[in-house]
């Protein structure tokens, strides 16, 4: 170990150390007077390491024998799940208190599993792949199964363990099956191992066990079994939470894994995401039709978005790569919104998910109302709204790579799944008369709410920015040799100005 190497992990070496002092500190000082503290405090440490990947200028470099990468794409990547932690973390502050589950266990758990979601990113290594993966994932287990009594949450959280275990020992199956044809763990040494056409068959079987056990991470079909059940049963927060940083962390991941490790060989991975990609956006838009229960839609609408996102990474280009981070931070914003809506109902001191809860909203909750309007309508991708331009990049990337028909096919699955989106807004503006709900909102849940609705009306303006910065980190994925001017797209084999 190095200088070197231990300031490019400096954000994970940081907020490691701060998740164990914290940890120590509720020991000793008691749960309950110090999990509130412990919360905000948390808080600041995520939104501190984000500042901090985002602003600090570093050239791209290994450490630990470039089992950890440090680039433009991992920087992106980790700004993008910190800031969204950082915002679920804090908007369910008044609903832990309310009902009873503020514990110091919980910020302390959504800390190490987003440095678990740091190393993922980073991962130049199977083996660091796989620490990072069942760091973020250990800690979401004990999260959705933390609220004891509840059956469903416990329900929930067995569930999740269950058949992440087995997705685990899928991606473990698959990375020994790499090691034995390849001689290494390393992506640099698979990448080298692995020469331009068709993958030995040894190869090739370890890359679809691999990409298996990441499929059951983003909730890809066929691989989604567990989502509705498990974000139905865990406790709010914790389902917001699910829904927005790890889904970052584990696209970002499977990018990293196709590129470094596989970028030689793109037509062998293309097509089994672009098969993953069709089934997660036709059943998610299906499946969600006849769901009742505000949290279970939300598990299918995050099925469908997944297969949006891959529709990106299936282009198998720079301009899909950058496509689909473009989708992913757009996601999470929407997510973070809707989930600041949901976390606000109750009837009579009791959370509320269904849907029905939501007829006639609009009557005494006006602004509320039309920034939930604002929200459903990017999910649906209706323009002009940021929602509609996020799935029009990765259509667009899936048509500049050559796969028109995987384009239209999510048109078609897009104004499918649009039904469940307009008819919450339906419910809520038009629909019958019924008991009203209430909706309590604190200053940071109320602007939980509020911002994320203002960036998806304004975005296509405001995110010019971080559209740039997507493709840059895009290019140092796709060709980390090259150094270009993000207006400039480059593909394997030539530069292309735009």
């Amino acid at each position: 170990m190095t200088g070197l190497d231990l300031s490019t992990i400096l954000p994970e070496l940081l907020l490691a150390i701060y998740a164990l002092a914290a940890l120590l500190a509720g020991a000793y000082f008691g749960k309950d007077q110090i999990a509130r503290p412990i919360l905000w405090a948390s808080v600041l440490a995520l939104l501190v390491a984000g500042m901090y990947v985002g602003v600090t200028d570093r050239p791209q470099q290994g450490a630990f024998f470039g089992m950890f990468m440090d680039d433009a794409f991992a920087r992106f990547a980790k700004v993008t799940i910190l800031l969204s932690a950082a915002a679920v973390l804090a908007m369910s502050a008044e609903y832990m208190t309310r009902h009873g589950l503020m514990k110091f266990e919980y910020p302390i758990l959504m800390v190490l599993s987003t440095v678990g979601m740091m190393l993922m990113v980073s991962a130049g290594d199977l083996l660091t792949l796989y620490m990072g993966l069942e760091l973020q994932s250990l800690s979401i287990y004990v999260l959705a199964a933390s609220r004891r009594e509840s059956a469903k949450s416990s329900e929930a959280g067995l569930k999740y363990f269950i058949l992440g275990s087995l997705s685990s020992g899928l991606l473990l199956y698959g990375a020994s099956l790499v090691y034995g044809f390849a001689g290494t763990t390393s992506f640099a040494g698979i990448i080298t191992a692995v020469t331009f056409g068709a993958l030995p068959l040894g190869l090739l079987f370890g890359l679809v066990f691999l990409l298996v056990g990441l499929a059951f991470k983003v909730s890809a079909v066929p691989f989604h079994m567990w989502t509705p059940d498990v974000y139905e049963g865990a406790p709010s927060p914790v389902t917001a939470f699910m829904a927005t940083a790890p889904k970052v962390a584990a696209t970002a991941l499977i990018a990293r894994l196709m590129f470094d490790a596989f970028g030689n060989v793109p037509a062998d991975w293309t097509q089994i995401i672009a098969v993953l990609a069709v089934l997660s956006m036709f059943l998610g838009s299906i499946a969600g039709i006849g769901q009742r229960n505000v949290k279970r839609l939300m598990a299918y609408s995050s099925i469908a978005h997944m297969g949006f996102a891959l529709v990106g990474l299936a282009a198998g280009t720079a301009v899909g790569v950058q496509a689909m981070l473009m989708y992913m931070a757009i996601y999470a914003v929407m997510n973070i919104g809707t989930f600041a809506f949901i976390l606000s109902l109750e009837r009579d001191g009791r959370p509320v998910t269904d849907l029905a809860s939501l007829h006639r909203f609009a009557q005494g909750e006006p602004l509320k109302s039309f920034a939930v309007l604002f929200l459903m309508f990017s999910l649906a991708g209706v323009p002009p709204f940021l929602g509609f331009f996020a799935k029009y990049g990765v259509l667009l990337a899936a048509v500049d790579a050559g796969m028109s028909w995987l384009a239209v096919l999510g048109v078609i699955a897009s104004v499918i799944g649009a039904f469940y989106y307009l008819r919450i807004v339906y419910y809520m503006f038009f629909g019958d008369e019924a008991e009203p709900v209430i909706s309590r909102m604190g200053a940071v849940q109320y602007a939980a709410l509020m911002v994320p609705a203002a960036i998806l009306l304004l975005g296509a303006i405001t995110m010019v920015g971080v559209d740039e910065a997507a493709a840059v980190a895009a290019q140092s994925l796709v060709d980390p040799l090259v150094v270009v001017d993000p207006t400039i797209v480059v593909e394997p084999a030539a530069v292309v100005v735009q």
